[in-house]
């Protein structure tokens, strides 16, 4: 066995990896890049090193600098993890000429499969079913003249890379033409190769895939199925194996294309075989083989009870048992679902959402039923530089119905405050019917209409701030003053006109108030110093219960009257998490509210579901509000 063993790679799979090599009592190198300093897998680490500032071209990119690490760590091995360089033969050539074992198929291996065509061009030798398409095109009439006999729709794909970049839908010869150049581009500019190709395109198609792994010396096994279809615009979001519904004997056809393709080099090391699925015609053909680790791996592992990144690094060591033996021992059971968990806003049509992380709470994972794979704790910055999957959350049962149910219960009480989440975007799916029934498709989320409970700031105004009731009080003796509202009567008026607990956090206005869209339906009241306050451009009073509408906007002009606080109360309360025993903001501090800060432009806030009907009974009428009695 290894020594010492480097991880090029960063985030979860580092995390992973990590935890084998405790495991397996070999010393684990993390390399990062300045962005990652806060990251879990390096304070997981034996050693770090950093590979410099910026994003993955001059850091988890950048071989040069990766061999450095290793040979200054003494590394007699490197796993490549998922993404980055794990599926670069050059990189792994340039591995062994250093004399570093390379944890992964061979050079060979990764070339041949690495590009899609000549990935079709070995299965079309092996037999195994192919979708009518075609080899490299050259020049877009060439590719007119292809699609015209394959018949439309067809993908127009590139031959390289992966993660749903460089493929086009195309429905017609005017689709085409216009999506050409662009997804030769894509794949330039991506992945370094300009090569496209078409492929039949299925109309109600599913994706599953055959886990692999061989020993490099004629031994593959295969590990069952896994679905993979809930996918947006390309790209997985929720997987599950074993695959679920499929014809009798399919999972074993599946199987033994898979295990064909991978005997036809004498694959090396864990991989996956890619299939598309026409539910309509109820058959299979090859789509392309990953040569590397899956993002997704952890379901297999749950269900089969195995270890692929221990069996991956005893195979490069040299010390892994036969695989014939350890698959005589295997055997499934039960059913995994996973969820990838990503800092991502699906109100903004899921564009990513870089910032720090300041609450993280994961209910507790026990190994088997739950098991979480993460990177993040609170005080982590998340970068602009990278992906942004934050976690995988895996559940395993008995049944698919309660592994689908449990997860719905982890996720509803995953807390993850400072950066926008798909959390509630994937509650969502897995109530969906595609789901639920157990015949997802590829596309089966375009009909899929996100809600959210939020509030988007369109304008923050002058020092606007989440603030609760009593505050934060009682730390003098840490150092840390009392924070709260300025004005705690008016904030705890506004609060009883919509019958929440005095308590309940809500925005502090400071001369001039916010600018809010509001994405679901709220009850609100306006108190404290006079401010002009318009609902969709109408004046509306304050010292009221008015209803917003989703899609409305509310503003706050500038305080006139007397008094040097606003409120704006929401039924529910603002959700925040609290520090030190309150959500109120201690900007000084910079923690505590929102970030520790005041409200920015493109800030969301999280609102509780509008379930009190009684106030709803009051929208009936017009206008938009009715009038409260104050009380003292």
């Amino acid at each position: 066995m290894f020594d010492t063993l480097l991880i090029a790679n960063r985030g979860a799979i580092a995390c992973r990896i990590l935890r084998t090599l405790r495991e397996l009592d070999v010393k684990g190198i993390a390399v990062y890049s300045e962005a990652d300093v806060a990251s879990r897998h390096i304070l997981e680490a034996d050693q770090a090193l950093s590979l410099g500032d910026g994003a993955a071209a001059g850091t988890y990119l950048a071989v040069d600098k990766i061999l450095a690490a290793a040979k200054a760590s003494g590394a007699q091995a490197i796993h490549p993890g998922y993404g980055f360089l794990s599926e670069n033969a050059a990189f792994a050539e340039a591995c062994e000429a250093s004399g570093i074992a390379f944890v992964g198929p061979t050079p060979e291996q990764l070339r041949v499969f690495g590009l899609k065509h000549t990935a079709r061009a070995l299965a079309r030798e092996q037999g195994v079913p192919l979708l009518e398409g075609t080899d490299l095109l050259d020049s877009v009439e060439d590719a007119l003249q292809a699609a015209t006999r394959v018949g439309y729709p067809i993908m127009l794909k590139s031959t390289a890379g992966g993660g749903g970049i460089g493929m086009r839908v195309c429905r017609s010869a005017d689709e085409l033409s216009e999506a050409f150049e662009t997804v030769k581009r894509l794949g330039q500019n991506n992945f370094s190769d300009a090569g496209v190709f078409i492929e039949k395109y299925i109309q109600r198609a599913r994706h599953l895939e055959v886990q692999v792994f061989g020993d490099g010396a004629g031994e593959v096994l295969a590990l069952g199925v896994r679905d993979c279809s809930v996918q947006r615009r390309n790209q997985k979001v929720l997987e599950e194996t074993p695959a679920p519904n499929l014809p009798q004997g399919m999972a074993e056809a599946l199987c033994a294309a898979a295990i064909k393709l991978a005997k036809a080099v004498d694959y090396r090391s864990a991989g996956t075989v890619e299939f598309v699925f026409d539910s309509d015609d109820r058959r299979f053909y090859f789509l392309e083989v990953n040569t590397r680790l899956q993002v997704e791996h952890g379901v297999t592992e749950q269900v089969w009870g195995v270890d692929l990144v221990r069996w991956m690094i005893q195979l490069a060591a040299g010390d892994l048992p036969p695989l014939r033996e350890l698959g005589a021992q295997l055997k499934p059971a039960g059913h995994a679902i996973q969820a990838r968990l990503y800092a991502e806003d699906p109100g903004k049509d899921f564009q990513p959402s870089p910032g720090l992380l300041t609450a993280v709470h994961f209910p507790q994972a026990d190994g088997k039923a739950l098991r979480i794979d993460t990177w993040v704790d609170a005080g982590c910055e998340i970068a602009p530089y990278f992906d942004p999957m934050l976690a995988k959350v895996i559940t395993w049962a008995p049944d698919r119905e309660a592994a689908r149910l449990q997860l719905l219960e982890v996720l509803g009480e995953t807390q993850l405050y400072g950066v926008e989440t798909n959390r509630d975007y994937l509650r969502q799916i897995l109530r969906d019917r595609p789901f639920t029934s157990g015949h997802p498709w590829t596309r089966c989320l375009e009909g899929l209409i996100y809600r959210a409970d939020t509030v988007e700031v369109l304008s923050g105004g002058t020092q606007t701030s989440v603030q609760d009731y009593p505050g934060r009080l009682g730390y003098w003796a840490v150092g840390v003053p009392p924070s709260g509202p300025m004005d705690s009567r008016a904030l705890r008026l506004g609060n009883q006109l919509l019958g929440n607990p005095q308590g309940a956090a809500g925005l502090e206005i400071t001369m001039s108030g916010p600018v809010l869209r509001f994405n679901t339906d709220a009850a609100v009241a306006v108190t404290g110093a006079v401010v002009p306050v318009t609902l969709d451009g109408a004046d509306v009073a304050m010292n009221t219960v008015m209803l917003i509408k989703a899609g409305s906007l509310l503003s706050l002009g500038t305080i006139t009257g007397a008094g040097a606080r606003s409120y704006l109360c929401v039924r529910g309360g603002i959700q925040v998490p609290d520090y030190l025993g309150s959500k109120s903001t201690f900007t000084l501090g910079q923690f505590g509210g929102h970030a520790g800060r005041a409200l920015r432009a493109g800030d969301v806030l999280h609102l509780p579901p509008l379930a009190d009907k009684t106030v709803g009974a009051c929208f009936a009428h017009s206008p938009h509000s009715v009038r409260f009695a104050m009380s003292g």
